[in-house]
């Protein structure tokens, strides 16, 4: 009999089996189970402790993927859209966790937008990934603010909204590590994340991830076009055919367009930033990003990073000790301090 193979540990001694959830209730060949095993191999080859991990999300496809990655870890799914002051809360209280947050483009760029802008400039400590599809899966796949003009739905309706570039908008107001990438693109995405665990403040990271039900146009820069071949009317089921997640079979070349062919025949025109682009620029970083949507390039790479700036923590000067740890006679005004305030009102 041959000897069992002992599992490979990291440098905490855990399997890699030990950084899962759930089983993903995702369409099958949904790109957001890609970005969740992505998330899985980086923090465990980086030997993260799970338990001092929160997984923060709102609502949408996006928002169920924290069940799939991270099972040691605490999630808390927010109301729609208010992922970022929930995930701003949690690190004042305790800003010794790492921060995961994982949204949508409809969470993030439509209901939640307010709530971005806001941690942008603040330089909040956290990992924020936008698993960005273009549309609505949840609620019949209509277009989300990121959906490209001109974009058809299969009802025929076409997008006469320009979108909005959840990059282009990190890097004009104040995240401090700004990139794109794609679902079936491995070794550049695990590159790109295992960057973002490194940095301390704001790193956005928008993952362009086809959604196998609902964006079913051609022509589109974000998705691929899902054919329905049978479907039951029995209640509101419908039948979901299998499809194999899309992967770059070899890497791509810096500056190199790849054209990915999708489900349905339509193209996605990827292009990597060149190799001697200087990430520190903030505004070539701008200007690169409108550039590629004008020239119809779906730009992936490490779009901006800066060092220097604050987070949001240090700028508040908050105790080194968490301030939920903190003893009531650490938080809590003595009454001669009250009392000083209330003579100050009278």
């Amino acid at each position: 009999m041959s000897a069992v193979a002992t599992p490979k540990v990291n440098r905490l001694g855990l399997p890699i089996l030990d950084y899962r959830g759930g089983t993903t209730t995702l369409c099958a060949g949904c790109g957001h189970n890609s970005i969740s095993q992505r998330i899985v191999e980086c923090f465990w080859e980086m030997g993260v402790d799970q338990t001092q991990v929160i997984k923060m999300s709102g609502i949408g496809c996006s928002s169920k993927s924290p069940a799939y990655f991270l099972g040691a870890s605490h999630g808390f799914n927010s109301v729609h859209g208010r992922m970022p002051s929930v995930t701003t809360g949690a690190l004042l209280a305790n800003r010794t966790l790492t921060a995961l947050g994982v949204t949508g483009d409809g969470d993030t760029a439509s209901i939640g937008i307010g709530q971005y802008v806001h941690v942008l400039r603040r330089n909040l400590p956290m990992i924020y990934i936008i698993e960005d599809n273009g549309c609505y899966g949840l609620t019949k796949g209509q277009f989300s603010a990121t959906a490209d003009l001109g974009s058809r739905l299969k009802t025929g309706v076409v997008n006469e909204l320009p979108p909005i570039d959840t990059c282009s908008l990190a890097v004009q107001l104040g995240a401090t590590y700004v990139a794109r990438s794609f679902s079936g693109d491995k070794k550049q995405l695990q590159a790109i994340l295992l960057g973002a665990m490194a940095h301390s403040g704001t790193a956005v990271i928008d993952v362009i991830s086809p959604c196998v039900t609902f964006n079913d146009h051609q022509g589109s820069t974000k998705s691929y076009e899902y054919v329905r071949e049978k479907q039951e009317n029995l209640q509101s089921v419908g039948f979901v055919p299998f499809f194999d997640e899309i992967q770059l079979e070899e890497e791509q070349v810096p500056g190199e367009v790849r054209e990915v062919t999708m489900h349905d025949g339509s193209k996605l025109l990827l292009k990597r930033v060149e190799q001697d682009y200087d990430p520190a620029d903030r505004v070539k970083a701008i200007e690169l990003i409108e550039r590629s949507g004008e020239e119809g390039h779906l730009l992936t790479g490490v779009f901006y990073v800066n060092t220097e700036r604050p987070t949001f923590i240090d700028m508040l000067n908050l105790d080194e000790q968490p301030l939920g740890t903190l003893p009531a006679d650490r938080v809590r005004p003595p009454k001669s301090a009250l009392d000083e305030v209330m003579e100050e009102l009278t």
